[in-house]
């Protein structure tokens, strides 16, 4: 079944929990943590997930977009994160890190940038409950999907199946109406979307939508 994670970096900063409340139907909501460091931009901590944890019943897909996660993320779990995705590129020891998240009761996710390739890290998927394809550059909102990232979409998910692993596969950036069918054909089965839920007159129903999409491409997909 396809999950739809709206991101909070869309939402009405001075409203979030109300902007929380707006999308309960959402499988997770994804907050993305930025240091002005690792990208060029600066969001959310651990002061307000640890609110956010408070003010909603969906549970909260923490994605670390910060130098240094080996030290932090497990802070993002105690704050109330239910998952925590971490950037390879800033990892100094990723297996390490995920069994730590994992100990600690969280899901452990791993982000790849795009120009990060997926096999290097094939042996160390086991360790992992989902895997983060960036289709854009991370650190802003609102950005056009990266079409060149389907193939690596679908390298990704060959790797999982070839393993047996139950491991779900999640897309970031650029996710819309007018996207989402071809990165669940890809293999996709995990979305971020953004301005395509709060840019919606009804965020709600928006999430609805995107997930019918994306179900009705993978069962095609499947009926091939």
């Amino acid at each position: 079944m396809a999950q739809i994670n709206p991101s909070m970096l869309s939402a009405d900063f001075s409203r979030l929990a109300e902007e929380a409340r707006a999308v309960e139907g959402a499988d997770w909501l994804h907050i993305d943590v930025m240091d002005n460091h690792f990208v060029p931009n600066l969001t959310l901590g651990l002061p307000v997930v640890e609110s956010l944890s408070r003010a909603t019943e969906t549970p909260l897909d923490c994605h670390l977009m910060i130098e240094d996660p080996d030290r932090w993320a497990p802070a993002y779990v105690e704050a109330g994160a239910g998952s925590v995705t971490f950037h390879v590129e800033a990892a100094a020891a990723p297996v390490r890190l995920a069994r730590d998240i994992r100990a600690k009761g969280a899901k452990a996710s791993m982000a790849l940038r795009p120009a990060t390739p997926v096999e290097p890290y094939e042996d160390l998927l086991p360790e992992l409950d989902m895997l983060l394809i960036m289709t854009v550059e991370p650190g802003f909102g609102g950005q056009a999907f990266l079409d060149i990232m389907l193939p690596k979409i679908r390298r990704a998910r060959r790797i999982i199946d070839r393993h047996g692993l139950q491991l779900a596969l999640q897309v970031d950036g650029g996710v819309s109406a007018a996207t989402i069918e071809r990165c669940a054909e890809a293999g996709a089965d995990v979305f971020v979307a953004g301005s395509a839920v709060y840019g919606a007159d009804d965020p709600a129903a928006a999430v609805r939508s995107l997930r019918a999409q994306a179900e009705k491409a993978a069962a095609a997909k499947g009926a091939v």
